[in-house]
């Protein structure tokens, strides 16, 4: 059973990590957890502001069949395809869940409330295909607060390009890469421009970038961990921790700082005047993958104004329970970021060809749990009399 526990450590952990302007979202959905009020409570008791989907996320929820059983078969009577069954259930999941956190993206003035959904992840490498998944899912939640998720790849960023242009609010996601990174913020203020052009308000375009951080741990330590030298052994775990700090710093240089000690690139400056929001960095993958690992590493260490956090539900608890929530822990710690990834190219670990890597492992991945979620909705269908096509 999904329960909401709430204690005086709980609410102190979490209210410190939001008043040193981190968002907190929620990296799970399921029609269970919007059903029983599970979402709304983490919502008004632990400080959920957001919420994010994936493919995975969406296999295990509708794999479960709990929940989905009468739209299941509602969908199964009209004779439709697997892929229009799933895409109906994932934005009626969506939408709901949207609705659930409307209150928080209007008492935020749009900065928080979302609720994310990704693009068919089979369509990460077709640009065309990409923009009209997009258009098609902001039309099906047809909700202010839903933020299309659009993979990181080279056929994406032109495709962020055109859905921001067109009004859409856009979570960019499996970003790996410094270099793809700042693709990435080129491609946003890429779409604001085209949205300005279009007479739009800007003011009402939301975006986030999703830098992945504990898979960027996960292979490198696997590396280090051949090499076996004393070096290598002191350099664990602290890769994804200096990729997402150096990822602030990039971020620094187009948009700002937070207090406006430093100022915003010259590009954005002008896309702000006229309205334009930030692209926030977001911290994605961040539950621990090695249990030797304190489980809220990837909170503790990247604590700064103006990000996102998105924590699957063992890490939000977690966090709760005994995150180390003191104070900014990314600004000020950029040359030891420079300097750790430095020392691990000097062991003959090569940083670009791990976050190539990464992006296809990223993109294989979600198309697997895609594919295993269509299988388990054909199975449903076909349970019911109905052929899915």
């Amino acid at each position: 059973m999904i329960t909401v526990t709430e204690t005086t450590a709980t609410a102190g952990a979490l209210t410190r990590l939001s008043d040193q302007g981190v968002s907190i979202w929620l990296d799970d959905l399921s029609r269970r957890r919007i059903g029983s009020g599970n979402l709304a409570g983490l919502v008004e008791d632990r400080h959920v502001v957001g919420v994010t989907t994936n493919p995975s996320i969406f296999q295990a929820a509708i794999g479960s069949g709990e929940g989905y059983e009468e739209q299941l078969a509602d969908l199964a009577v009209r004779g439709v395809t697997v892929e229009e069954a799933v895409r109906m259930m994932t934005t009626a999941d969506v939408r709901d869940a949207a609705d659930v956190l409307r209150p928080v993206h209007e008492a935020t003035g749009g900065r928080d409330g979302w609720v994310s959904i990704e693009v068919d992840p089979r369509l990460a490498h077709r640009t065309t295909a990409t923009v009209a998944e997009a258009k098609q899912l902001a039309w099906l939640v047809d909700r202010p607060n839903v933020m299309i998720k659009i993979p990181a790849t080279r056929a994406g960023l032109p495709a962020i390009t055109e859905v921001v242009g067109q009004g859409i609010s856009v979570n960019v996601t499996l970003i790996f890469s410094l270099e793809r990174y700042r693709e990435v913020m080129d491609a946003y203020l890429a779409g604001l421009e085209k949205a300005r052009a279009a007479g739009l308000d800007l003011a009402a375009i939301h975006s986030v970038a999703s830098f992945f951080v504990s898979r960027v741990d996960t292979e490198i330590d696997k590396r280090l961990t051949l090499l076996g030298t004393d070096e290598a052994r002191a350099l664990k775990g602290r890769a994804a921790l200096a990729n997402a700090r150096l990822a602030y710093a990039a971020y620094e240089q187009v948009f700002g700082s937070a207090d406006r000690a430093t100022p915003p690139g010259e590009r954005f400056g002008a896309l702000e005047a006229a309205g334009a929001n930030r692209q926030r960095p977001l911290w994605a993958s961040t539950g621990v993958k090695d249990p030797a690992y304190k489980d809220t590493l990837y909170v503790d260490e990247l604590i700064a104004p103006g990000t996102v956090n998105t924590m699957p539900e063992a890490t939000l608890d977690a966090t709760a329970d005994h995150g180390a929530v003191t104070g900014d822990t990314v600004r000020g710690r950029y040359d030891e970021a420079r300097a750790d990834l430095a020392a691990v190219e000097r062991l003959g670990i090569s940083y670009d060809e791990v976050v190539r890597q990464l992006e296809d492992e990223g993109v294989a991945k979600f198309e697997a749990a895609w594919q295993d979620l269509l299988d388990a909705v054909t199975k449903s269908l076909n349970s019911k009399g109905v052929d899915a096509e």
